[in-house]
């Protein structure tokens, strides 16, 4: 088991000639990097939608979900319970649209935990003249009800979501091309996420990342994958900031 914030050292790495702060547009994963979810309202969500859509039972158990995104957890659930993809094809539309209201209908049973630094640092980069947006596996309706439950949707300007984009570099790349519509096609667009699939998805776009270690993965899992920048938390990086300064 990980070693709880409380119980890690502080640290930070940062690539040589890389400035975290400056960059003119972010995008933020949610789970893991901007708020924990200890309630299990949105994993149950999965298995109940799709009950009730199509009368099939899935489980996520063995399903890679950390750093997936909604429609690929779905589909890999699907396909592990031995259904055919062609019935999912047909009713995922549906299913989709039931894990978005099951979560609606329980916002409010939510209890979710902002990461060490999060709204820190939003001020932070936002005073910068930064854009800030969200990227994140979650279904729409559900990526928007977590940061409005959590107090932090005034920051956020506008969002990436897997509803369209099962890949989370498709996604990435979806939500950048967003980021620069709004902030000028030669934006510089850096990702903040918790897992190497952040980092992979990242890189594959050609953007820059912050890899912060508040999720499943450790500061050292994720800096074998050569993040731009990785931390113990966000509440880290700010004071090495400060401290350099």
């Amino acid at each position: 088991m990980r070693k709880s914030e409380s119980q890690t050292a502080a640290r930070v790495h940062l690539r040589p000639g890389f400035v975290w702060d400056t960059q003119d547009a972010y995008l933020f994963d949610i789970d893991g990097t901007l708020l924990r979810d200890p309630d299990r309202i949105h994993f149950d969500a999965f298995a109940s939608s799709v009950k009730r859509v199509t009368g099939f039972e899935i489980a996520l158990a063995g399903v890679a979900i950390h750093g997936s995104t909604d429609t690929a957890i779905l589909r890999e659930a699907w396909l592990q319970a031995g259904m055919p993809a062609e019935i999912l094809d047909q009713q995922l539309t549906a299913i989709l649209d039931v894990m978005g209201s099951t979560v609606a209908e329980r916002r409010n049973e939510m209890h979710l935990v902002r990461m060490p630094g999060v709204e820190d640092a939003l001020r932070h980069l936002a005073a910068r003249g930064a854009l800030l947006g969200v990227a994140t596996g979650n279904l729409e309706m559900i990526g928007w009800i977590k940061v409005e439950q959590a107090g932090l949707r005034e920051w956020f300007r506008f969002g990436g979501f897997s509803d369209r984009f099962p890949s989370r570099p498709e996604l990435i790349g979806n939500a950048a091309l967003k980021a620069r519509e709004l902030a000028g096609t030669a934006a510089s667009v850096c990702v903040v996420g918790d897992t190497p699939r952040d980092i992979a998805a990242a890189h594959a776009n050609n953007l820059p990342v912050i890899a912060v270690a508040t999720g499943h993965y450790s500061y050292d899992q994720l800096l074998e994958h050569q993040p731009e920048a990785c931390a113990t938390s966000l509440a880290d990086l700010l004071v090495a900031a400060q401290v350099d300064q």
